[in-house]
């Protein structure tokens, strides 16, 4: 059975920062594409970035790019999500996800590409 489970959400001061961990059983993380989307109250749930499963590729959103860091330690089975200098439109819940999907090139985007899902984090950054 496959669990994703991440953690380290919390409360932060817009500039200030966090890292996201996403811990994985039932899979391995290098031979998955993982993928991190966000949804805030009242919005569709939206792609932040993914590293490909291959070679560490990344892939953020425009809205994320030069912020946000994502990582994968394979020894741990774990990938992370380093958020700098978070804004106040950066709250809503962060989910991982991973998708076996496999596109040269890119990670996949779409919510509907990913197979298997955590339950989310809480991040909200007060203005």
């Amino acid at each position: 059975q496959v669990q994703l489970v991440e953690s380290g959400g919390g409360l932060v001061q817009a500039g200030g920062s966090l890292r996201l961990s996403c811990t994985a059983s039932g899979l391995t993380v290098s031979s998955y594409t993982m993928g991190w989307f966000r949804q805030a109250p009242g919005k569709e749930r939206e792609f932040v970035g993914g590293i490909y499963w291959i070679a560490d590729g990344t892939f953020y959103a425009d809205s994320v790019k030069g912020r946000f860091t994502i990582s994968r330690d394979n020894a741990k089975n774990t990938v992370y999500l380093q958020m700098n200098s978070l804004k106040s439109e950066d709250t809503a819940v962060y989910y991982c996800a991973a998708t076996g999907r496999r596109r040269m090139g890119g990670v996949p985007r779409l919510a509907t590409e990913y197979d298997y899902w955590g339950q989310g984090t809480q991040v909200t950054v007060s203005s």
